[in-house]
């Protein structure tokens, strides 16, 4: 019998329960996800990250990452009040490895004199790191 995944609460609804399955047919996942299939194939578009493959007869197959991200996308944009643009952004964002393991979900605003400020003490550091041992001491 095919292993179901749990149900987890995110903001205001509940994520569906996603079958154990390697494919889904559009009107499967729009089913699971509460949405219409003409919603799923606008975000098709809207969404690099969303992209089933198709079969010889031309119809949809979403994977289990696509089901995945269909939710994400569905939480973004109908619990938390992200525009498409918006969400577009955030998920692109999230993608990034180097953004994933500083834990933020946007890069930090960088500007020239945060920059020179920067610069400027460790430059300090390094001439305190250089000088002779017995300057350093107090």
């Amino acid at each position: 019998m095919p292993e179901k995944r749990t149900t987890r609460k995110r903001g205001k609804s509940v994520d569906p329960v996603i079958p154990d399955k390697l494919y889904f047919r559009i009107g499967e996942v729009a089913g699971l996800c509460k949405l219409p299939a003409y919603v799923l194939r606008f975000w098709e578009t809207e969404f690099s990250q969303l992209k089933p493959v198709k079969s010889s007869t031309g119809q949809r197959m979403y994977r289990q990452v696509d089901v995945e991200t269909v939710i994400r996308i569905k939480n973004l944009l109908y619990d938390q009040g992200f525009t498409i643009a918006g969400a577009r952004q955030y998920l692109k964002e999230e993608s990034k490895p180097s953004q994933r393991q500083s834990g933020l979900p946007f890069p930090p605003k960088r500007s020239a004199e945060g920059l020179k400020k920067v610069r400027q003490g460790l430059q300090e550091i390094l001439g305190i790191l250089s000088a002779p041992k017995k300057a350093r001491r107090r």
